[in-house]
């Protein structure tokens, strides 16, 4: 007997599995927002130099349209638009003269915005890019914040898996959560862009802890028959929160006002989260049975299961659990994935594997600018076409297999991507359908990888190769760094 026979019996599948699920969801439906947010917080909205004679009320000559004024004042970029980041030195008069134009001009004439930017506020009414001026010679600062966001999940992917199996599940869901709520709603009061960068590393610390407490919890409360459709309705879950994103970052157009709006919902799972009993496999694992067992009891009388006072008791459960102990506690090596050949071929491929889908599946929605000109819209859509990818990827994987459904929407996504980067700009609507029909592939192929990567690997080797995997996911290299 396995632990998922003593779940049979306090009950199965009841009132308590439904509350849990709905529980545990909730900072599921919240996480995209804490991951994507940057994509509107930190959007580049247009901008130019600030110059004196069009920018400075009192010294605006009257005789002169707005459009001419910055005629004489900027010179124009490589798309013909005003350039974002040079101005003149001083005013160019002749270029109001008919026929003449500022194409032609040089370096010397010309000088950074040293007093700063005018941006456009029709899409944001602010950002933090405009707030400190995150363009032109600095716009390379942009990327960094993110690579210290994802330096953040890295650290702990490879910290939260220890506390958790030291220190319980349900303590560390309700720190994360708590650490979430406390670092990000700090950032609308950041003085600066290195200590919104510092706040964003420990929010995305703490969503490193949310994200496995959460699923680990789900499995080890959930029967083996209906674990399938609770991860994927977890996935699912996890699209909607997207598309909410979508819709919130268009209702709140100053960033501010949206991180304060992604963070206070941490503080409510947090409070929620106390209520969840913690893992009684972990309790049984960790020496820890009759907490183990009071555990299995309440979850019984929750579920209405009567009958669990007389087949839960201390002598069957240690005896049901006697063999699943002894595998939990012998610890293996990740050497051990390399000492057999069919095992270091399938975990170099799963390194493989995983890099690549995560390299460009957040290589993709961290740059929803660079995609379409309604960022707003795309995120609804990339949220709507993974929800419909991860529900049928039940379906895909029953009748066509783990190995072809992942290869074969990989293999789709790499070549939407391709596709996109050949559409000129100027064709919007063909890129936006690339981009999301790339960003669907990408759903079903990291839950089919999901499923398939623990199937690869023996049962007392799972949790060194499915680490290895997820410790390459978060990894992430912009090119605006080379």
């Amino acid at each position: 007997m396995v632990f998922a026979e003593l779940l049979e019996r306090a009950g199965g599948v009841g009132l308590f599995q439904a509350l849990q699920v709905v529980t545990l969801l909730l900072p599921s439906i919240f996480l995209p927002s804490q991951l994507l947010v940057d994509n509107f917080s930190v959007a580049t909205p247009g901008h130019r130099c600030w110059v004196h004679m069009l920018d400075n009320g009192s010294e605006v000559p009257t005789n002169l349209t707005p459009k001419a004024l910055l005629a004489i004042s900027i010179p124009l970029g490589p798309n013909h638009e005003p350039h974002q980041c040079r101005r003149f030195r001083h005013p160019q008069w002749q270029l109001l003269e008919p026929n003449t134009t500022a194409t032609n001009w040089s370096e010397a004439a010309t000088e950074p915005c040293v007093d700063g930017w005018v941006y456009d506020h029709s899409t944001f009414t602010s950002t933090i890019v405009a707030e400190w001026g995150l363009v032109c010679d600095n716009q390379s600062l942009k990327p960094k914040g993110q690579a210290v966001f994802m330096a953040g999940i890295l650290l702990g992917s490879l910290t939260w898996g220890f506390l958790s199996y030291w220190f319980g599940r349900k303590p560390m869901l309700s720190w994360c959560c708590l650490q979430v709520a406390v670092a990000n709603t700090s950032t609308i009061f950041a003085p600066n862009f290195l200590a919104y960068c510092g706040l964003r590393f420990l929010s995305a610390f703490g969503l490193a802890g949310i994200i496995l407490t959460t699923a680990t919890l789900l499995v080890e409360w959930t029967t083996t028959c209906r674990r399938d459709f609770t991860m994927t309705m977890l996935g699912c879950i996890y699209s909607t929160g997207q598309m909410a994103l979508g819709g919130l970052a268009f209702a709140l157009r100053d960033w501010r006002a949206l991180q304060l709006a992604v963070s206070t919902p941490f503080f409510a799972v947090f409070l929620i989260s106390w209520w969840l009993p913690e893992s009684a496999r972990w309790l049984i694992i960790t020496g820890k049975p009759d907490r183990a067992l009071q555990e299995l009891k309440k979850v019984a009388r929750i579920n209405g299961h009567k009958e669990a006072k007389k087949t839960l008791s201390m002598e069957v459960l240690m005896s049901s659990m006697k063999e699943e102990v002894a595998s939990a506690r012998a610890h293996q090596s990740v050497l051990e994935l390399f000492r057999v050949p069919t095992l270091r071929r399938r975990s170099c491929c799963l390194c493989v594997t995983s890099f690549a889908i995560m390299f460009s599946y957040y290589g993709l929605v961290f740059d929803l600018q660079n995609l379409g000109s309604d960022i707003f819209l795309l995120q609804v859509l990339f949220g709507a076409v993974d929800f419909l990818g991860r529900g049928a990827n039940t379906f895909l994987l029953r009748f066509f297999g783990r190995r072809v459904i992942l290869a074969s929407f990989q293999a789709m996504a790499g070549l939407s991507i391709l596709a996109n980067i050949l559409v000129p700009r100027d064709f919007q609507t063909l890129r936006v359908v690339f981009a999301v029909l790339a960003k669907g592939c990408y759903g079903v192929s990291l839950t089919c990888f999901a499923v398939y990567k623990p199937e690869l690997f023996p049962t007392s080797l799972r949790r060194p190769a499915v680490a290895t995997g997820n410790r390459r996911e978060v990894i992430i290299i912009e090119s605006t760094w080379f």
